[in-house]
């Protein structure tokens, strides 16, 4: 059995387009690789700093990420290896495992799929984009609804009585 604790740069940027762990930034492994009979089994966790922006107002959001791993790599020649697809299981190659596989189908599972930046956030106004927590209060736009445009056309704007 083998313990790895140690830090190392994100290879590329690994997540989603929204939120994503950032190319180089600091991964912490904290893995345990242990020799059973058909390979090696890869447990532990792995931690990093994410960023991005709201799915809302698209302010910039920053967090972190915790995943757990648990996959197996089949030894050149095991029956493992030999019952299993190419993709369904890693494999010791020179006795190295590859991670990054792993890491970037469990970060692509653990991020929100539409980030927040506040569970409130309103988001961005529709007719003018600005961000609506920043706005004043009552924040509204006179539009007329584009079905009833050509009605509004018709109208005078003197009221009645004043011609």
């Amino acid at each position: 059995m083998l313990t790895v604790r140690e830090t190392v740069a994100s290879p590329s940027r690994i997540g989603l387009d929204l939120i994503a762990i950032d190319k180089d930034a600091p991964l912490e492994l904290d893995l345990r690789l242990e020799s059973v009979s058909e390979g090696v089994l890869v447990t532990g966790t792995v931690s990093a700093p994410t960023s991005g922006e709201c799915s809302r107002c698209l302010t910039s959001v920053t967090g972190h990420v915790e995943i757990t791993l648990t996959e197996l790599y089949a030894y050149p020649g095991s029956a493992t290896e030999a019952t299993t697809e190419a993709d369904e299981v890693g494999h010791v190659v020179d006795s190295t495992v590859n991670l990054e596989q792993p890491i970037i189908d469990a970060v692509g599972l653990a991020l929100p799929f539409a980030p927040l930046c506040d569970e409130g956030c309103p988001g961005l106004c529709p007719d003018c984009g600005v961000p609506l927590a920043d706005a004043e209060p009552g924040h509204h736009h006179n539009r007329i609804d584009p079905r009833w445009a050509k009605l509004a056309a018709m109208l005078d704007d003197t009221p009645r009585g004043e011609a």
